[in-house]
């Protein structure tokens, strides 16, 4: 199964097997940011991340989950990137990389970045209630020589966050966006975040912003 496979893949490859955990976390940020990203376990070994962010620059965003849950000062409290092991940062492909290290998504002219992909270190279970954060930059995956490379990725300022929380399964969770427009979270990365074309019942009404 490759990670940009249909919906149907994914349900005949979990099809029998234990729910081992999901969560959902709703990106926000200055100006017209905005996101929904998806944690679904696939195995012990497999965690799914898909997601949707609108309103960026085009262009490759560092994406990392962060260690606290704490968006009292928005994304600036969110803590350093999820890094229990205490090791250096790096890509998603490397085995010597932040747990939180999940590379940079591509925003296209349109601003919107939409993404899945497939971690092998990173956990739901150890995620939720922890916050997930898009960069402005593109991270270096730690191969830069700035002296930032091997900390953060030197993606540059914080541009949106939310914290990870945790959701019902693929297929499983009827919970909408918004109650306007009859998208539920898994519908979410093939709809517009707002206006014409992201109503279910109706694509040519818009819809209201979250």
């Amino acid at each position: 199964m490759t990670c940009e496979s249909c919906g149907e893949k994914v349900r005949a490859a979990l099809e029998g097997k234990p729910d081992l955990g999901a969560a959902v976390a709703m990106l926000a940020g200055a100006g017209s940011i905005q996101g929904v990203v998806r944690f679904l376990q696939l195995s012990e070994e497999r965690c799914l991340i898909d997601g949707t962010i609108d309103g960026l620059e085009p262009g490759p965003h560092g994406l990392h989950v962060h260690t606290l849950g704490d968006l009292t000062l928005d994304c600036l409290s969110c803590g350093e990137h999820y890094n229990p092991f205490g090791r250096q940062h790096g890509g998603p492909e490397d085995s010597d990389r932040h747990v939180g290290d999940l590379g940079n998504v591509i925003a296209g002219p349109d601003g919107r970045a939409s993404f899945r992909l497939e971690d092998c270190q990173l956990k739901v279970w150890d995620v939720i209630g922890r916050s997930l954060v898009v960069d402005a930059g593109e991270d270096d995956l730690g191969r830069g020589g700035h002296p930032l490379s091997k900390q953060t990725g030197n993606s540059g300022e914080r541009l949106a966050c939310g914290i990870i929380a945790r959701s019902a399964g693929l297929f499983q969770n009827p919970k909408q966006i918004c109650a306007c427009d009859g998208i539920t979270l898994w519908e979410e990365r093939d709809r517009p975040i707002a206006g014409k074309g992201r109503s279910k019942n109706n694509p040519e009404t818009p819809a209201a912003h979250l």
